[in-house]
């Protein structure tokens, strides 16, 4: 497994370092799952240390977690028992999708891009209808059944998936309601 353990002008010591990969280990070691890496990154916010990780399944599936605390290792700490959680939450279901699924999840390129509003003047009408683009970029759709990507959008805490269905083989999104449930598009 390769780690990535990134501090945002925190120095990061060998000590640290190896406390996180020992950890993380374990925790994945505990659920036999197949990570191929992990992503750490450390920051600081006013008097608070900031552990964001992300662990990416050979299945194609992400788990994500973040976490503070006033002490660096109290936020990996914090961070590697949400991601224990996530884990053993789902290993009923990841166990369920590995008897089905034999090959690991198939990704597709798409283009994201982050919109941004002109000036808002009431009295002014734009010169343009266009948004103007402030990031393109390029992004990873997975090709899910609808279980799984809802298994995916939960285990990464992320509000919307986009997603091609396996069974129709057309793009979909789930997303997130204000109510709490779950929404699925399938145009």
């Amino acid at each position: 497994m390769r780690y990535q353990i990134t501090g945002m002008h925190i120095d990061i010591g060998e000590a640290l370092q190896t406390h996180v990969k020992d950890e993380l280990g374990a925790v994945l070691q505990k659920y036999h799952q197949r990570p191929t890496d992990a992503n750490i990154t450390f920051s600081k916010s006013g008097h608070e240390f900031v552990c964001e990780t992300t662990v990416h399944l050979s299945t194609g599936l992400t788990a994500a977690a973040k976490a503070h605390a006033t002490e660096i290792y109290a936020a990996f700490d914090e961070c590697g028992e949400k991601l224990d959680k996530q884990l053993r939450r789902y290993k009923r279901r990841l166990k369920d999708h590995h008897k089905d699924r034999t090959e690991p999840v198939e990704i597709s390129e798409g283009a994201s891009y982050i919109l941004a509003s002109g000036p808002e003047s009431e009295e002014q009408e734009p010169e343009s209808l266009q948004p103007i683009i402030v990031a393109e970029m390029e992004t990873k759709i997975p090709s899910l059944t609808v279980g799984e990507a809802v298994m995916q959008m939960e285990l990464a805490g992320a509000p919307v998936l986009v997603f091609r269905n396996e069974k129709k083989d057309g793009v979909n999104v789930v997303y997130r309601r204000e109510d709490g449930n779950i929404g699925w598009i399938d145009p």
